[in-house]
């Protein structure tokens, strides 16, 4: 497990300027210690993602996510990541929230992948 993901980025770049890509269809989000559906990923970056999900989260709180990321012409490949949420905001669509949260651990092997499929072309960003 990558226990030791940074908390900025070259000369103290925040995390709110890596590249974000948007996610082209529904990525779904599985809470894994429930193992229920929680939302959909709006967008993705190394370091974190917004999170359209059906419920408010816990502010601050600690989660374990699963979702599958989406293959650009290889196999899809599943995620699990622990993750801290930072924000959330009531959307105006009916019984949404957005979030916003920090990847805190990635296996080593599903981080290169989240790298790949971030830098694979025809990507749109944020």
């Amino acid at each position: 497990m990558n226990d030791s993901m940074p908390t900025s980025g070259p000369a103290g770049q925040n995390f709110r300027r890596a590249r974000r890509r948007k996610i082209e269809g529904t990525v779904s989000v599985t809470d894994v210690m429930t193992e229920t559906v929680i939302g959909r990923i709006g967008n993705l970056s190394e370091n974190g993602m917004l999170l359209i999900a059906s419920a408010p989260l816990v502010d601050d709180a600690l989660y374990q996510f699963r979702f599958t990321l989406p293959g650009s012409g290889g196999p899809m490949v599943t995620v699990e990541a622990g993750l801290h949420a930072l924000w959330q905001d009531r959307s105006n669509a009916s019984g949404q929230t957005w979030a916003g949260l920090r990847i805190i651990t990635m296996p080593d092997d599903q981080l290169q992948y989240l790298r790949a499929w971030l830098d694979a072309p025809g990507g749109r960003f944020e």
